[in-house]
């Protein structure tokens, strides 16, 4: 045997290298050509992409419908908004992640949500839980001091004297976190 032949890489060799560099480029071929624009609207879905894959990071701002997004699927770094619309007795006309709301004395109450609320943001307004006006009066929000899920709520009106007055008052109540 010549000491030449000895170096040459045998047929099956060089098949399988020739496969390997073909394979190996062809991704890096593909990242280069495929776009944006090659993909047609709607024809991607959720199961054509890998769990976890994309992130806000990787998309533009505005560049997904709302309706497109699953409440469920949004982790703990978005903004998760409670809310609760309570009538002047203390019942829940409507909500959403609220548990409970009840009536504790006059123009006061406390709505349980389903989570902890502490370091969450509390804004509240006096208003009708129908398509009535808006109301008279003011609201006031704080944290409950036994219950980590729970926000007081305090309405006031004023009398003629320009005094504040505890009223029960509708309310309605938003939570951001």
């Amino acid at each position: 045997m010549s000491r030449k032949r000895k170096f040459l890489p045998s047929p099956a060799m060089a098949v399988a290298l020739i496969a390997l560099f073909v394979a190996l480029g062809g991704g890096a071929y593909a990242a280069i050509v495929v776009t944006g624009a090659n993909v047609k609207n709607a024809s991607l879905t959720g199961v054509d992409f890998k769990k976890r894959s994309l992130h806000g990071s990787k998309l533009r701002a505005d560049s997904i419908g709302g309706g497109s997004i699953k409440e469920s699927t949004l982790g703990p770094v978005q903004a998760l908004a409670h809310q609760a619309v309570v009538t002047g007795v203390g019942v829940l006309a409507r909500g959403r992640g609220v548990s409970s709301a009840v009536r504790t004395g006059a123009g006061r109450y406390t709505v349980v949500f389903d989570r902890d609320v502490r370091g969450c943001v509390y804004v509240a307004t006096v208003g009708d839980v129908s398509a009535a006006g808006p109301g008279t009066g003011t609201a006031s929000v704080g944290s409950n001091p036994t219950n980590v899920n729970a926000v007081d709520v305090r309405t006031v009106t004023y009398n003629a004297g320009g005094n504040p007055v505890d009223e029960n008052r509708a309310f309605h109540l938003l939570v951001s976190c």
